[in-house]
């Protein structure tokens, strides 16, 4: 493995100061000392060892790196501030069997919350009601309406998950009939908290437990603890026994994976070992999902997060929202195979229509001035609730934050929900709620990478203008965020399955711990199909004569496919990931294309 290959002028690795996906292409730096000392202590080849120092693990954290456990990263619950009292209400409408519902999201964070909740409350004997808002009829978050129908239906505590740290209207109207609401959230907010009675997030600014980079799950997997604690304490566990919070765990690394939120501390224990417990299949609504998508074996990032994930997400996104919820808190295999087939046929439809706006969007942001420090594209129509996914399908081929907005007409008022993601290094949410601020959102919030927000259409251009303003600052300095890393460079025949083996030892991966890539260099595509609706499946060769089979995912119609499916004879540098790939019961080696160079002279 070759790893000193950067340009000493630019620092780019093998000269790439300008790819096909626009990026500067750099080689990410592992400090040789710390290299050669994890490589001792642990036993390892040079190659992981430089992948783990590479990502700032010190030698010390080795060994908990590659065998992260919960219980060496597990806060105190008593460190989230109200966490104590949230346990404490929760307790007390247990015990004196009030009526409690369960309000969350309808992403997949959410319901993974509200299925963790839900089974802890029902081990104790309580049976929650579970409420999950329409995306199109009732928007993100509670609502002065909802929380009517609960009071109707006879509930007495709510609790909000992934939802309610910045609902200051719904939780007064709330209170005001007589609920008492304890909101668990992990969102970023202001020093303005929303009437509840108890408050529990990471990210408010009076908290200091250190855990702002868990999501809902998270966060709610935390609660539990905190649960058991107080239970423990109040001597409350008769017969039932002590839930065993950890069965919930493929459910909170659900959340957590979906949520996109940096795998570090606790929330890489929290995949870590929740991976092996869904890899058990015991959950009937996971194993349905499963079946559904054909997933065999193990259980991965990968499945998880675009398998099972979009799955869930496709019933709030264009069907029931409860419909996650619900298959994910039933124990009846049958309910779960029916409702996992309903949410399948959604996926497909969900896809479709995704497709359908992907297109018109596109073709807006094409038009849309280079220099730009975001791209918006809005439409009347959209669905809302598939233009967060096209979003970040966008964000990734521009390489800039895009925002997009559906527009719904209804006779003189036009309001646009938009959905956006953006790029490390530019804080899209924390703009959000500065336009809301400002007066030019009518809502909006969010966090670093993504952000909501509700806008009259007539004020998207002065929108626009304010957040292409305000972010071209951090865009300029995002630069080097934004460059693809690998972590060297390799010749064809070192593309191989013992390699792919080794590297998942540093696995889990996601935000925080991006999974491991390396270039090849001056390599001829030899081999190039389109495959599926917009996959391509190419070989490339170097000079060597040796070769790597690949794949490059949903690319076929940008610059990175059609220079595989027309290359000709021309000179590349590649980078991708090197992937085992099992096939008819045989592992075998492929290269997961991120992109492509044209290689100079």
């Amino acid at each position: 493995m070759v790893t000193d290959v950067t340009t000493r002028d630019t620092g780019a690795l093998l000269g790439v100061e300008h790819s096909l996906s626009g990026r500067k292409w750099r080689l990410r730096e592992a400090d040789e000392a710390a290299v050669t000392t994890i490589a001792r202590q642990q036993g390892l080849p040079d190659a992981l060892a430089r992948v783990i120092a590479a990502r700032g693990v010190p030698p010390e954290a080795a060994g908990s790196y590659l065998s992260p456990r919960l219980r060496d990263v597990f806060p105190d619950p008593s460190a989230l501030a109200d966490m104590d009292k949230a346990a404490g209400l929760i307790w007390d409408a247990v015990a004196a069997g009030r009526r409690i519902a369960v309000f969350a999201d309808y992403d997949v964070d959410g319901a993974t919350s509200a299925a963790q909740l839900v089974r802890w409350l029902r081990h104790v004997g309580h049976d929650a009601d579970i409420y999950i808002p329409d995306r199109i009829e009732e928007g993100y978050g509670p609502s002065a309406k909802a929380f009517e129908t609960l009071r109707e239906r006879g509930a007495e505590l709510v609790v909000t998950l992934d939802c309610g740290a910045a609902a200051h209207d719904a939780l007064r109207h709330g209170a005001g009939i007589g609920l008492d609401i304890v909101v668990i959230d992990h969102h970023l907010m202001d020093d303005d908290f929303p009437p509840a009675a108890a408050l529990v997030n990471p990210n408010r600014p009076d908290d200091t437990s250190g855990c702002g980079h868990l999501a809902a799950a998270g966060v709610t997997f935390v609660l539990l603890a905190a649960l058991n604690r107080e239970g423990r304490r109040r001597g409350a566990f008769g017969e039932t026994g002590e839930p065993d919070i950890m069965q919930w765990m493929d459910l909170a690394a659900l959340g957590t994976i979906c949520d996109v939120v940096a795998l570090e501390g606790l929330n890489r224990a929290l995949v870590a070992q929740g991976l092996r417990v869904m890899s058990q299949w015991l959950q009937p609504g996971i194993k349905a999902l499963a079946d559904a998508a054909g997933i065999d074996g193990e259980a991965s990032v990968y499945h998880a997060g675009f398998l099972i994930g979009p799955r869930i997400n496709a019933g709030g996104r264009v069907g029931r929202s409860d419909l996650g919820a619900h298959l994910l808190t039933t124990d009846d295999p049958a309910k779960a195979a029916r409702i996992a087939a309903e949410l399948d046929a959604l996926n497909a439809e969900r896809r479709s229509i995704e497709a359908a706006v992907q297109d018109e969007a596109l073709a807006q942001l094409e038009r849309q001035g280079a220099d730009r420090a975001i791209l918006v594209a809005s439409g009347e129509g959209w669905h809302p609730g598939v233009i967060g996914v096209v979003a970040g399908r966008l964000k990734d081929r521009f390489s800039k934050p895009v925002i997009v907005i559906g527009i719904d007409r209804r006779g003189e008022t036009a309001l646009g929900k938009g959905s956006g993601r953006s790029v490390p290094g530019v804080n899209l949410g924390g703009a959000i709620a500065a336009a809301r601020h400002e007066g030019l959102l009518l809502a909006g919030g969010g966090h670093a990478m993504a952000g909501g927000l509700t806008v009259e259409a007539d004020r998207i251009n002065a929108l626009i203008a304010y957040l292409d303003e305000r972010l071209a600052p951090e865009l300029a300095e995002a630069g080097d965020a934004m460059a693809l890393k690998a972590d060297g460079v390799l010749a064809a025949s070192g593309v191989t399955v013992e390699l792919a083996e080794m590297l998942e030892r540093a696995g889990p991966f996601g935000q925080g711990n991006p999974e491991p890539r390396f270039a090849l260099s001056r390599v001829r595509v030899s081999f190039a199909k389109r495959v599926g609706t917009d996959h391509v499946r190419f070989s490339l060769q170097d000079l060597s004569g040796a070769s790597v089979q690949g794949i490059s995912f949903r690319t076929a119609d940008t610059p990175l496919g059609e220079a595989l499916l027309s290359a000709g004879e021309g000179l590349w540098h590649a980078v991708g990931r090197v992937k085992c790939d099992a096939w008819q019961g045989r592992k075998r080696v492929q290269l997961q294309l991120d992109d492509l160079a044209t290689a100079q002279d």
